[in-house]
């Protein structure tokens, strides 16, 4: 969204970002969250709510169909395409509604075939948050935390972990896995999380360092482990989401404008070249009560999908897509 002209008034209270949306921003849904694009750009894949069912819009027609009614679950937290069309999806084993907290951050990981002839097959693991996935290769890195495992993590600590899918009988599984960091490794207190393989060459795994300095946009050298901290700007929230294809740049969930933390983001590009420089692209936390977030880019570097959101709720609850056209801007690649 573009700024509000100088001779206009500031907004105010009650009006909604939605409604004074430029011609290179456009509502997709009017509910949802945590968007995620289709390889070939025709499709997003959301979920409905925290906790809810998961669903697929198309961009050239807007229908929606929902991906997970033809069995029984708990609801997800997370929805990802993998590189061959299935989906990845992240959601607890049971919900406990006095203990929210605990179902979101216990989720175990699953496989759902795209023929949706299934329901889908449990991974075996855990995930704190989102996982990262390639674009590229049937690969994965994910987080675990102490919250998960307590006789294994010391309490505050996490780990971020990476492996390969492999389809046994048809049945997928989790393949040579290995630790990539322990958080106690670090030079700094922090709590990882993973977000993005950096490509085009995926040697690199981007991350969020929550807790440190604020909150950091962090990478690690997956061959080797050597961390470069790409924000570096003390007292800010700073957390990565999409990765532009070419690498260079990242899409983060800032509140550089305000100062007033993960409640009142938007959506920021940030230069992976350890500059330091970026550039705001929303503007929904001029708007009292809202903000913008879980950005994600599609894979031609051409337009960007996130949600909006209200500054009262949790991380991640959203009200609707909105798709981000970068060519009528000149923010894109």
């Amino acid at each position: 969204m573009m700024p509000p002209a100088a001779a206009q008034p500031a907004p105010k209270e009650g009006e909604c970002p939605a409604d004074h949306l430029p011609p290179h921003l456009k509502r997709l849904t009017w509910f949802g969250e945590r968007p995620d694009w289709s390889q070939d750009g025709r499709r997003i894949l959301f979920v409905e709510k925290t906790f809810g069912d998961v669903y697929e819009v198309e961009l050239g027609t807007g229908i929606i169909r929902p991906m997970t009614h033809h069995y029984q679950h708990q609801g997800y937290t997370r929805a990802l395409y993998l590189p061959n069309g299935d989906l990845l999806l992240s959601g607890p084993e049971a919900f406990d509604p006095k203990d929210i907290h605990k179902s979101r951050v216990q989720c175990w990981l699953s496989v759902l075939d795209q023929s949706l002839a299934r329901p889908p097959v449990p991974l075996g693991t855990k995930c704190s948050e989102g996982p990262a996935i390639s674009r590229r290769r049937m690969h994965i890195a994910w987080t675990h935390v102490s919250e998960q495992y307590p006789d294994e993590l010391p309490r505050g600590s996490s780990r971020m972990y990476e492996a390969d899918f492999v389809y046994e009988n048809g049945a997928p599984k989790l393949a040579n896995q290995k630790l990539i960091i322990d958080s106690r490794d670090l030079p700094f207190k922090c709590t990882l999380e993973t977000q993005n393989f950096r490509p085009p060459e995926e040697r690199e795994l981007i991350f969020s360092a929550y807790g440190h300095q604020g909150t950091e946009v962090c990478g690690i050298d997956l061959s080797t482990r050597k961390v470069a901290n790409y924000s570096n700007s003390p007292g800010q929230y700073d957390e990565p989401e999409g990765v532009f294809p070419d690498g260079k740049y990242t899409l983060v969930e800032c509140d550089k404008q305000n100062l007033k933390g993960a409640g009142h983001i938007d959506i920021w590009k940030l230069a992976l070249d350890g500059t330091g420089a970026c550039e705001r692209l929303t503007f929904f936390s001029d708007f009292p009560g809202y903000k913008s977030s879980n950005p994600v880019v599609s894979d031609d570097g051409l337009f960007m999908a996130f949600q909006m959101a209200r500054s009262r709720d949790p991380a991640g609850v959203g009200y609707g897509i909105f798709v981000y056209k970068f060519a009528k801007t000149g923010k894109g690649n």
